[in-house]
C-alpha cells in the first residue's frame, strides 16, 4: 500500500484567493514563559487544500459539520486530463476515460488531474485556472457523484466569475475538494481517498488533510 499526501502546507506565505486574508500564525504562549508553546491561527476556511460544503453556494445545503463521515472516506477515480490556462474539462474528457477504464459508477468520488498545481506560485494561478464545463458538471450529476476534486484552486475556471459549477453541484449536495497536490504521484486510475475537514459548526468549508492510498500489488 502506497500512501500519498495530497495536501498543501498552510503557512503565512501560501498563496490565497484575491480578497481573502493572508494566514497568520500568532505566537500565544512560549515554553520559557508559560511552560508550553501555543499559537493562534487566522485564515479563511477555504485556505490551501480544502473542502467546500454545499452550504458555500446553497443556502439549504449541508454545512461542514453536517457531512457524514462515510462521504469523506471513499473509493476515488483519477481522471488525467492536462489543461492549460482558461481551458475547461469537458464531458468528452470523462467519456474518453470511461472508454479505457469502464463506466464511472454511481456515487463515485471523481478527482481531476489537470497539471495546474505547478503554477501555484504564479500570478495567474487563481485567475486563469482550468475548471469544469457545464457538460462535465451535468454528466457528473447524472452519476450521483459523491465528491468532485481538482488540483486547481477552483472547480470553476478562473475566467468565470459566476461560479456555475459550484452552484450546480452544491444545489445537489455534491462535495467539492480544491487545491489537491501530488495527484501526479498516483499511478493508478482507482485509489482510496480520505479527506478530513475540521468539524466546524455552520462553516462553509474547511482546510483538510487529504490522503490517497494506492494499492501497489
Amino acid at each position: 500500500m502506497k500512501i500519498i499526501d495530497l495536501t498543501l502546507t498552510i503557512s503565512q506565505t501560501i498563496p490565497t484567493f484575491s480578497g481573502s486574508p493572508r494566514p497568520r500564525f500568532i505566537s500565544w504562549s512560549q515554553i520559557k514563559k508559560d511552560g508550553y508553546n501555543l499559537e493562534l491561527l487566522f485564515f479563511s476556511s477555504h485556505t490551501g487544500t480544502h473542502l467546500d460544503a454545499p452550504y458555500h453556494f446553497n443556502e439549504n445545503g449541508m454545512k461542514i459539520h453536517e457531512i457524514p463521515p462515510e462521504r469523506l472516506i471513499s473509493d476515488a477515480i483519477l481522471i488525467r486530463t492536462k489543461k492549460e490556462k482558461n481551458q475547461s474539462i469537458q464531458k468528452s474528457d470523462i467519456t474518453k476515460f470511461e472508454k479505457t477504464y469502464g463506466k464511472i459508477q454511481n456515487k463515485s468520488t471523481v478527482i481531476f488531474f489537470t497539471g495546474w498545481q505547478k503554477n501555484l506560485k504564479k500570478s495567474n494561478y487563481f485567475t486563469k485556472n482550468p475548471g469544469l464545463s457545464a457538460s462535465a458538471v451535468t454528466y457528473l450529476i447524472s452519476k450521483n457523484t459523491n465528491l468532485v476534486g481538482i488540483d486547481s484552486p477552483s472547480i470553476d475556471s478562473g475566467k468565470n466569475k459566476n461560479f456555475p459549477a459550484h452552484k450546480i453541484l452544491s444545489k445537489r449536495n455534491i462535495l467539492i475538494a480544491e487545491n489537491l497536490k501530488n495527484l501526479d504521484k498516483i499511478s493508478t486510475s482507482n485509489f482510496k481517498l480520505i479527506i478530513l475537514p475540521l468539524k466546524l459548526q455552520n462553516a462553509t468549508g474547511s482546510p483538510v488533510r487529504a490522503i490517497a492510498f494506492q494499492n501497489t500489488n
